[in-house]
């Protein structure tokens, strides 16, 4: 069993080598293609490499027994063609038109999966398809979990692509969105052995109504990733996990996910990630950046950083972009620019909230700084364009003790070319006293109707407002 607090994992998680134990199997001296991504920001973007999969040999599922009236022939297919594309040194995994039952489906480097035109992965709703538990995390602390419905840990160069669907059957999914009290208890279990620093191993969290469900796709601890032209359809938490991940591209991927928890991308612990040309129709967040909570973050110390959202349509979700409140190990060089939020042709009323939310709390430490929004409209926001609150805990206030008391630095947030039909308010900064919010800059700010007051601070230090 991986156990994901050995020496090896934790400097993987530091970027230092590129050990890939779980996903091993390739000879030493298997070269893969990348191509190479360049991104303007206003800060020092590196250059992402992407995989190559345009002159790799194609496996198709149907070659290793796959049967669309069988899942379980489907599953133990989908894993064959994966081994040998592996074993081959790099290969496309072909989903051919079809609806095609699985269950899950773990990745292995140099893999792409691709689902042809009219081909659709629908996902078992059965837990115990998702076992055994694999290490993972569950709202940034380290455990062992149901998998992912997609998972990939320690892989390099993996890649999901094509004009299919993925979708998720929400059977027992939507029942275990009730969070009831054995769910509740399982977390706040998990939230001690964390703040008392249990080894990860002994976290298991797939015993009795613990409940807690997997992210539709991870990738964990993986370098190279490509996500590209795919459609998500419901989920049983986050859609898309980025964790401890580095060069990331997620490009032209339309998520429809209306459930609870059901962020459209996640980028946790994750450096160099470029999403585009992506269209969201969340049930929560379109976009929510983290990097760990409390004592786990602050031990694997990976901050995420250099991401950049870009042309982008977000049909409905609570936020454009959050950051946090998950933010322990850090969040710094952020970019969200020429994005539209507007929900006119959402199959669910509005849920519409603010553009850009940071969110924190005195247990979390970490820090924010250099976040840019520009070139971005909405018609109709509940909130505002710029919203920060330090003091965001939800039921946990009162759930948990504080164990560390460690503020969060925020710093250096600038939206710019903004326009919103109608907006409760523009600017809303809410900031400890002994911890201000310092360095935040609004310029060409429009919005047509505001409710309430349109810029209210508390605790800011160089706030500059040239809307």
């Amino acid at each position: 069993m991986i156990h994901p607090m050995s020496r090896r994992t934790v400097l993987f998680a530091g970027f230092a080598v590129p050990l890939l134990t779980a996903c091993a199997g390739l000879p030493v001296s298997a070269a893969h293609r990348q191509r190479q991504v360049r991104v303007s920001a206003p800060f020092d973007m590196p250059t992402i490499s992407i995989p190559d999969f345009s002159a790799g040999p194609r496996f198709p599922i149907t070659d290793f027994g796959a049967d669309p009236a069988d899942q379980r022939k489907t599953s133990v297919a989908i894993a064959a063609a994966i081994g040998a594309a592996n074993a081959a040194g790099s290969g496309i995994v072909v989903i051919p038109p079809g609806v095609w039952p699985t269950a899950k489906i773990h990745l292995k480097s140099n893999v792409n999966l691709h689902l042809e035109p009219g081909a659709t992965l629908l996902f078992s709703e059965n837990p115990a398809d998702y076992l055994p538990a694999v290490p993972s995390s569950w709202e940034g602390l380290e455990c062992y979990n149901y998998s992912p419905l997609v998972y990939a840990l320690e892989c390099d160069n993996v890649a999901i692509t094509g004009q299919g669907k993925l979708k998720a059957k929400l059977d027992v999914w939507r029942v275990w969105y009730q969070r009831p009290k054995p769910h509740m208890d399982a977390l706040v279990a998990l939230y001690h052995l964390a703040a008392k620093d249990a080894p990860v191993g002994e976290r298991q969290m797939t015993a009795g109504a613990a409940n807690l469900r997997p992210q539709f796709i991870q990738f964990n601890r993986c370098r190279h990733v490509l996500v590209e032209d795919v459609s998500i359809e419901d989920s049983p938490f986050w859609v898309l996990h980025p964790l401890l991940c580095r060069d990331v591209v997620i490009r032209r991927v339309k998520i429809k996910a209306h459930g609870h928890n059901n962020d459209g991308v996640d980028p946790e612990m994750t450096q160099n990630v470029l999403i585009e040309d992506c269209v969201f129709d969340q049930g929560d967040d379109a976009i929510s950046v983290k990097s760990g909570r409390d004592r786990d973050a602050w031990r694997l110390g990976v901050p995420s950083k250099n991401i950049v959202m870009r042309n982008c349509r977000i049909k409905n979700g609570h936020q454009l972009i959050a950051i946090g409140s998950e933010l322990s190990a850090g969040i710094e060089n952020v970019l969200v620019d020429n994005c539209h939020f507007d929900a006119a042709d959402s199959a669910t009323p509005s849920t519409i909230n603010n553009l850009l939310y940071v969110k924190t709390n005195e247990r979390r430490g970490g820090y924010v700084r250099n976040i840019h929004m520009s070139n971005v409209s909405a018609t109709k926001v509940a909130g505002g364009v710029l919203c920060v609150e330090t003091d965001v805990l939800y039921q946990w206030k009162n759930l948990v003790p504080t164990y560390e008391r460690r503020l969060t630095p925020i710093q250096g947030l600038h939206v710019s070319n903004i326009t919103v039909g109608e907006a409760k308010f523009v600017c809303r900064i809410t900031a400890e006293r002994e911890m201000p919010v310092r360095d935040v800059s609004l310029g060409r700010i429009k919005v047509q109707k505001v409710l309430d007051a349109p810029v209210l601070t508390e605790n800011v230090v160089n706030f500059i407002n040239e809307s």
